[in-house]
């Protein structure tokens, strides 16, 4: 299993720390490079990696690190650095070298590291220390646990597993190679929404090794099995460590998905649609954002911008967080289109009661980012997940539909007569200005199961008046 530790310092990790820490093995060990020097790699004779290093990240959003390690004591108030290292079990001293790693760097810098009590100076003698590895000895995907010619499997145990750069980097080069990417953990680990998003479907899984023996799909509860060189399903009845656990009671998760399209204009500045939302949904804007967790810059649109036409035109993803106080997380996607410069984003809100979530104010959300921001569609969800937005392995309610709205563009083509009329108990709401109008449909309130009904009958009406 890959173990995971962290050093957290109110200083840099300038070369000489750098260079301190990276000596945790002694001298003979071999170092190496990848991601264009982004993380390095402390390897053994034989060019297999014990240690990986990343880039050390300068953490501005307060409360990162209480989100995704819990409470660990000695934190940095912010801005302070995250460094994060990555051992592998294939050597028993590796997780041991990384320990010493951080240790080194906090002793140097001051800070902590997490798990607690794993920093330490020692220097770790490891097996095989003598002939430095070549360049082209270093595998394709580095510190996975096990890697065959269908699937890279990583090992992880922290309390919360994010996206974060080096997880984000090993999906994209799975894909690459053609692999599937599996994600094993114990039971009492959590995914964040973020990586939840970036796994997708199948092939690639999220692997929970069951208390009882055996294995299951952390998203889905089939059963599991290591089959030719992969996790494989066998069986049709979930896991009973599944479906035998519920979510705290009366907590609630509400989700606005939406699209909006601007003209590629040179001034353009994104984020405009995300942060009118986040102010109209908590009262305060987003607290911070980036490209991986943690999420370590604080909000700027035109940094947001500047880091998405540098992508261009690739798309851009990011992830954007709000305060400690109020829980919500979003994934922003920029893409070019044909039709001009396309946002997508999925914005999560958590409430720890039912009473809390402001159904009441989504048409008005509705109708601003219908005149200002050029609103094409915007469906929301409520559901009974944990208020702090973390996934368990376990089994929680789907999502229920609450409101849908078709911007102008889509109204116009569709007729305005016939996109008014659908066959439904509700009537829509007219948004925006009369000469191109919007429309707001409510669903339900997000207790009754017959509004996925009533929105499959919404877009079987709308599609039936769009041009063949």
């Amino acid at each position: 299993m890959t173990k995971d530790v962290i050093a957290l310092t109110p200083k840099m990790p300038d070369t000489g720390a750098l260079l301190a820490a990276l000596h945790a093995g002694g001298p003979e060990l071999g170092l190496t490079a990848t991601d264009d020097g982004a993380v390095l790699q402390l390897c053994t004779a034989d060019g297999r990696p014990l240690v990986s290093v990343e880039a050390p990240l300068l953490v501005h959003t307060p409360g990162e690190a209480e989100r995704l390690l819990g409470s660990p004591a000695g934190v940095p108030a912010p801005p302070y650095w995250w460094t994060e290292t990555r051992a592998s079990t294939a050597v028993p001293a590796a997780e041991s070298l990384a320990g010493s790693v951080c240790g080194r760097l906090t002793m140097l810098l001051g800070g902590t590291t997490w798990p607690p009590g794993a920093g330490h100076t020692a220097r770790v003698t490891t097996p095989d220390e003598g002939a430095r590895p070549s360049a082209a000895s270093a595998p394709v995907l580095p510190v996975v646990d096990v890697l065959t010619d269908s699937t890279a499997v990583v090992l992880a145990d922290r309390p919360v597993v994010p996206l974060t750069a080096w997880l984000s980097d090993l999906l994209r080069a799975t894909t690459r190679s053609d692999r599937a990417f599996h994600l094993v953990t114990p039971p009492h680990v959590r995914l964040t929404l973020p990586l939840r998003t970036a796994l997708g479907g199948t092939p690639n899984r999220w692997v929970v090794q069951d208390p009882a023996g055996g294995y299951h799909d952390g998203l889905s509860g089939v059963r599991l099995a290591w089959r030719d060189g992969t996790f494989a399903p066998f069986g049709t009845e979930a896991a009973d460590a599944f479906t035998s656990r519920v979510t705290p009671d009366g907590h609630r998760q509400l989700t606005v998905s939406f699209r909006t399209v601007h003209a590629p204009d040179a001034g353009l500045e994104l984020g405009g649609a995300l942060e009118a939302a986040w102010r109209h949904l908590t009262g305060a804007p987003p607290a911070g954002w980036g490209t991986a967790e943690p999420v370590n810059l604080p909000w700027s649109r035109r940094q947001l911008t500047e880091a998405a036409r540098d992508r261009a035109p690739a798309p851009a993803h990011l992830v954007v967080i709000g305060t400690p106080e109020r829980p919500a997380i979003a994934t922003h996607r920029v893409t070019r289109t044909t039709a001009g410069v396309a946002e997508d984003t999925t914005l999560t809100l958590g409430y720890t009661a039912p009473d809390e979530v402001p159904l009441d104010v989504l048409e008005a959300l509705a109708e601003k980012l219908v005149t200002e921001h050029g609103l094409t569609t915007m469906l929301t969800t409520l559901r009974r997940a944990r208020a702090d937005l973390t996934l368990p392995p376990h089994l929680e309610p789907p999502p229920l539909p609450v409101a849908f709205t078709l911007g102008a563009r889509d109204i116009r083509t569709i007729g305005l007569t016939h996109a008014r009329r659908p066959p439904l108990a509700v009537r829509p709401r007219q948004l925006g200005p009369a000469t191109a109008p919007a429309l707001h449909y409510p669903l339900g309130d997000g207790t009754d199961a017959a509004a996925w009904t009533a929105l499959q009958v919404l877009s079987d009406h709308l599609k039936a008046g769009s041009p063949a």
